[in-house]
């Protein structure tokens, strides 16, 4: 019975396998998935940390890997960090405790102290999103600094004198997180333009409801600028409410930018420009790579990297369409 239900390891005549099926249907019969899991030391489980699944980009990040999960027969737990190291800790060691099957994560500046649990258990780990420096393991990535640099030059091809740019918090690490390298990206596309970046990029947490106060000072300063690239979609909702609330249009008097397409970015007012990746690619190949031990092949850190184009999805917070 055991080989058809797990589908292997030895094959199973056809007929054979009818007269199972029929006799597990006749009888109501359930795999025991606790007593599989204790034969095989594994669970039919993947554990998924992330930073926070209430902000949309997670959310849908986290979705896709569950859809890709369910294709291969597994189930997604979903642990949130708040971005803090206690917190991923915690849920490295609930995880792992319970014989996940492997471990996406979703890590912004995984300390020493989380890289040293998962080498203690030996883990299945893809990191996802993000590449710590603390941990050398398998990524899946978007080009982060290509899809800024795609942003700011088509805002700067619309004759703005500037673009500023809603960078990261402060802790925000230099090598490996996305908002990092939306901040390079912003650099390299405007000293290739020839342009200061002198005073130019502002610290904002990657929600809306605090990037809207920090909107909200700069775009009521003496210095407002002409044009905002936002390293996530949510600051630039917040940063499109502080424009209208301060009776600031955009795009006749302000440009805005965002970065990851959210679904939300299509139903703003205006509709916001922004970048995408292909998330459900990402999230299939994720789970994949978690899942398959022959695609998690030994070499260097730039071989053990799965790198995702960007694509500039241009709606009209930028200015096109008016």
């Amino acid at each position: 019975m055991s080989y058809v239900i797990n589908n292997g390891p030895r094959p199973v005549a056809p007929a054979t396998r009818e007269r199972v099926l029929a006799a597990i249907k006749e009888l109501g019969y359930r795999p025991d998935r606790v007593a599989q899991a204790m034969a095989s030391r594994r669970t039919d489980l993947i554990g998924m940390i992330v930073p926070d699944a209430r902000q949309p980009f997670f959310a849908e990040l986290a979705h896709a890997v569950e859809q890709a999960a369910a294709e291969r027969g597994k189930m997604v737990l979903v642990g949130n960090s708040d971005y803090r190291t206690e917190r991923e800790i915690h849920y490295l060691r609930a995880f792992l405790g319970m014989r996940v099957s492997g471990l996406i994560l979703v890590s912004q500046g995984m300390s020493e102290q989380a890289a040293s649990e998962i080498e203690a258990w030996d883990a299945r780990v893809v990191l996802l999103h993000e590449r710590p420096e603390a941990i050398d393991d398998v990524a899946v990535v978007t080009d982060d600094i290509d899809g800024a640099k795609l942003a700011v030059r088509h805002l700067l091809e619309h004759g703005h004198a500037y673009v500023a740019c809603l960078g990261g918090i402060p802790n925000t690490p230099a090598v490996g997180d996305p908002v990092a390298d939306h901040e390079e990206g912003w650099r390299q596309a405007m000293l290739e333009a020839g342009l200061s970046i002198e005073g130019r990029l502002f610290q904002a947490p990657y929600n809306r409801y605090d990037a809207y106060q920090v909107a909200l000072k700069l775009l009521s300063g003496p210095d407002r600028p002409p044009a905002i690239f936002c390293s996530t979609d949510d600051q630039a909702f917040g940063v499109l409410r502080a424009a209208r609330e301060l009776r600031i249009e955009v795009p006749t008097e302000l440009a805005v930018a965002g970065f990851d397409d959210v679904k939300e970015a299509a139903l703003t007012d205006p509709p916001l420009t922004t970048v995408s990746s292909d998330r459900p690619a990402m999230a299939r190949a994720a789970v994949d790579l978690v899942l398959d031990d022959g695609l998690r092949v030994a070499g260097s850190r730039r071989e053990r990297l799965k790198l995702f184009p960007s694509t500039l999805v241009v709606r009209r917070s930028c200015g096109c369409g008016e």
